[in-house]
């Protein structure tokens, strides 16, 4: 129930006496990811201190590596510092004094003194986010004022199996963390966890989101699937400024060491986690809701569900086409150089919490699917008959400059072109990166 990851490069130094604050630090056991230029010059709004272990299970280990690579990014553009380090004897007054948020990836103290620190730095004012597995134990009486007090849970009960994306409603009322998500959305692909206590039934508990009903079942191994219950996946215990979130488990590919998933392949899941830490950080978040999220604005200002456009790829030029042209099941979404004809037009349109389908104008019913609902990275992308599949679902995320990836609702994974222009080559399915061939522009038609 443990994980693995590093943080990215350090920054480069120009003064010798911060070189030689960062070699502290560095021996200290804090490992600090490169910022943007801009925002390394600039004091921090608040900073966040992430522990991790970094040795137990594939699929939070793949976890813990994306984490150390996504916040130092959301440090940057939120104004926050993020430092992340798998040394857990840095739970101590000296250091926790230093950070106004601390983070818990994928475990939690295991000693008296690091677990005496916690207790201490949060009654002090202190501010905690965890995820997944710092809730787990089957032994609560092992340090029962976190697992009985703090988060309300007692002990693991049962999880769900394989990994899925639910959709999520919000309850408990407005609060600055969930303030800006509609009233249900789309997360992330996670294993969840349900417990011996019902947190409905503490008082000190508020609990923030849960799963919706119209998720049932969950799972997809019958002998470990949910069909019915309440589970609570985000929630804040009144005496201390925390949260909670149920989720940080990516779906792998245990033969292959292959992540087929990522925690933030959803935006709506991460306003969340945006705006909870800015609230934990003492930073003043929107308190207004807004409404169902719709796909991302394009060059043009919004992405119509009626306009045509060009997908063209930002790595290769190339674009989105449909193999000669067909609409037949099974057709070969491929990259072609652009032409402007109508198998390279397509149409978005919204289907639920932030994710699209994209029809082709030869027949608008036909739209890029994952082929045999495939959730493996590399799977080939074709044309076929919109039926609501989740592998027929693509949530527009915007880059800026008119850009986008489009995530799959089913693996999380992004569709991608290929590596150089050539004519013919299948688009296909695989691991958000951030690189240019997964990056699209929409030119209108």
């Amino acid at each position: 129930m443990r994980g693995d990851g590093r943080t990215g490069a350090r920054p480069v130094w120009t003064s010798r006496w911060v070189r030689l604050a960062a070699l502290l630090a560095v021996v200290a056991g804090l490992v600090v990811p490169a910022q943007a230029g801009a925002r390394a010059a600039a004091a921090p709004r608040f900073k966040v201190l992430a522990f991790y272990n970094g040795t137990w299970d594939p699929a939070h280990i793949s976890f813990v590596q994306e984490a150390n690579r996504w916040f130092p990014q959301a440090a940057a553009d939120n104004g926050f510092s993020y430092t992340a380090t798998n040394n857990w004897d840095q739970l101590n007054a000296s250091t926790l004094a230093q950070y106004q948020v601390v983070l818990f990836l994928d475990d939690l103290p295991q000693t008296a003194s690091q677990r005496s620190a916690f207790e201490q730095y949060m009654r002090g004012g202190g501010a905690w986010m965890g995820f997944h597995v710092s809730a787990f134990t089957t032994d609560p009486g092992s340090w029962p004022w976190y697992h009985q007090e703090f988060l309300g849970t007692g002990a693991f009960r049962s999880n769900s199996w394989g990994p899925t994306a639910e959709t999520l409603r919000v309850e408990g009322g407005p609060h600055p963390s969930t303030a800006r998500l509609p009233a249900t959305f789309t997360s992330s692909v996670s294993e969840w966890y349900s417990w011996t206590n019902d947190l409905r039934t503490n008082p000190d508990i508020r609990i923030l989101a849960s799963i919706d009903p119209s998720s049932f079942p969950v799972g997809t191994d019958p002998s470990q699937t949910w069909y019915s219950g309440y589970y609570p996946i985000i929630w804040t215990n009144k005496n201390y400024r925390m949260l909670y979130a149920n989720f940080g488990h990516n779906a792998m590919d245990y033969g292959t060491n292959t992540t087929l998933s990522s925690t933030f392949g959803s935006e709506v899941q991460n306003r969340f986690v945006i705006d909870g830490l800015l609230w934990l950080g003492g930073v003043t978040t929107p308190t207004s809701p807004s409404p169902s999220p719709s796909p991302s604005p394009s060059p043009s200002g919004t992405i119509s569900p009626t306009a045509w456009y060009a997908l063209v790829n930002k790595g290769n030029g190339t674009c989105v086409d449909a193999r000669a042209a067909s609409t037949a099941n099974g057709t070969v979404v491929q990259q072609y150089t652009c032409n402007g004809t109508y198998a390279q037009q397509y149409q978005i349109q919204p289907t639920s919490g932030g994710y699209a389908r994209i029809g082709n104008r030869n027949n608008a019913a036909q739209v890029i699917d994952v082929k045999d609902v495939s959730t493996a990275d590399g799977a080939p992308l074709q044309l076929w008959a919109y039926g609501g599949g989740s592998n027929q679902q693509w949530q527009p995320v915007a880059e800026g400059g008119g850009y986008y990836h489009f995530v799959s609702r089913l693996s999380g994974r992004c569709m991608s072109a290929g590596s150089s222009a050539a004519d013919s080559v299948q688009l296909v399915q695989r691991t958000c990166d951030g690189g240019a061939a997964q990056s699209f522009r929409l030119s209108p038609a």
